[in-house]
């Protein structure tokens, strides 16, 4: 993948745990709904074996760090599969309500790809 990375806003709700899972495919990300493969074209999925994670909410780009979350990431080795799971008690704690964040993967030989990026928007919760 060259270029930017490919824009996907996230939203959470405090106190709710935040579950996303994304499909690093050859040609695109599977980031966007429904994801945009073009006609005839088969995706195959990126060999995530040996790739790291790194994936942090700032208050903008360069920024207060709000969280880093890379340690919820899980990747999918050759499913290509990055789950982002971040438990119920640690969105409840959040006490920002708006950020940016990006999410880079880094392979075994040091190349990293910026894959997504966008705000992150945390919507108050009212019972907690």
């Amino acid at each position: 993948m060259s270029g930017l990375p490919a824009a996907y806003n996230i939203m959470i709700y405090q106190g709710q745990t935040l579950s996303l899972t994304f499909v690093w495919t050859t040609g695109t990300c599977g980031c966007t709904y429904p994801p945009t493969i073009p006609v005839g074209q088969i995706q195959t999925p990126v060999d995530l074996t040996g790739y790291t994670a790194t994936m942090q909410f700032r208050a903008y780009a360069g920024g207060t760090l709000l969280i880093d979350v890379s340690q919820y990431i899980t990747l999918g080795g050759t499913a290509g599969t990055i789950a982002l799971l971040i438990p119920d008690n640690v969105t409840e704690s959040f006490t920002w309500f708006a950020g940016f964040y990006d999410l880079f993967l880094t392979s075994s030989s040091q190349f990293a790809t910026p894959l997504i990026a966008g705000t992150v928007t945390v919507t108050p919760s009212v019972s907690t």
